[in-house]
């Protein structure tokens, strides 16, 4: 498999001379299966870029655009998704429940007359939208299985394992107990996890700023590097990085807790997810 990342911002894009290395684009990942299955996650920003690409590299097959959950910054780019525009081309939209019941009406609503100028109906894309109710969802080769997330409204994370290699994506997703929004124990995220070669879980806090966002359904680093220990994943990407959150700033924390799994003997791989950057396994 090859993971790409176009867009590892949260909330709203944040461009500038300070998220230059990290990125500012909102969340959008290209997932390349072994069979050349290709797999979206999320249409933030990122995913303009990303459909410039395809129509530049051209594709062959069918798009399969995974949703995990409908906030702005993981919609807001699709209006721009040049593949969108073309008649040959195909589109699979994929979500699971309760955000699925209203993902086409959110998507098609966002391109009305007053925000967008071309409506949704008018796009030239074979355009179909595809609820994951099942508990293992099958792509070519790979299997894909999902977790509700601890998010407002609803959000899903994934798991996908491609010959015996397995990515875990989940963002927007809080591993406290905060009742509002508390649907998922930690423990079964240690199990959803458990052994990923890849883990990129949401990060977007310090610890002392849960204080005054408990309840935003976004974790800290602290909580996701636990979870990335205690599931044992080979390597964790800290993701959904908070906007305001500059390029020194990220690079000081992932300092930190490099410096910290090393005095703990750890060998789990750590890194922050960077626009334009892939990862092969």
């Amino acid at each position: 498999m090859k993971l790409r990342f176009w867009g590892t911002r949260g909330s709203i894009p944040s461009p500038g001379i300070s998220t230059v290395k990290y990125g500012g684009n909102t969340t959008c990942l290209e997932l390349l299966l072994d069979d050349k299955s290709f797999v979206i996650f999320d249409a933030g920003t990122g995913i303009r870029r990303l459909g410039n690409s395809i129509i530049q590299n051209g594709l062959n097959g069918v798009i399969h655009l995974f949703l995990t959950h409908s906030h702005w910054d993981h919609i807001q780019g699709f209006p721009f998704f040049l593949p969108a525009y073309y008649e040959k081309v195909r589109i699979k939209i994929f979500g699971c429940p309760p955000v699925y019941n209203k993902l086409k009406e959110i998507l098609t609503n966002q391109m009305e007359s007053s925000y967008f100028p071309v409506n949704f109906h008018d796009l030239k894309a074979t355009i179909s939208f595809q609820t994951i109710d099942e508990i293992e969802h099958r792509i070519g080769t790979a299997k894909l299985s999902f977790i509700r997330n601890n998010h407002p409204g609803a959000a899903y994370g994934f798991r996908i394992i491609d010959n015996d290699k397995t990515i875990v994506f989940i963002t927007d997703n809080e591993l406290s107990d905060f009742q509002n929004c508390h649907h998922t124990k930690r423990e079964q995220f240690i199990d959803f996890c458990q052994g990923a070669d890849i883990l990129i879980h949401d990060a977007q806090y310090l610890e002392d700023e849960m204080v005054e966002t408990t309840g935003f359904g976004h974790s800290s680093y602290e909580q996701a590097f636990s979870l990335g220990v205690d599931a044992n994943v080979k390597q964790l990407i800290f993701f959904h990085h908070e906007p305001d959150r500059s390029d020194d700033e990220i690079n000081t924390i992932l300092s930190h807790y490099q410096k910290k799994k090393d005095q703990l003997k750890i060998s789990m791989k750590l890194d922050a997810a960077q626009e334009g950057l892939s990862y092969v396994i």
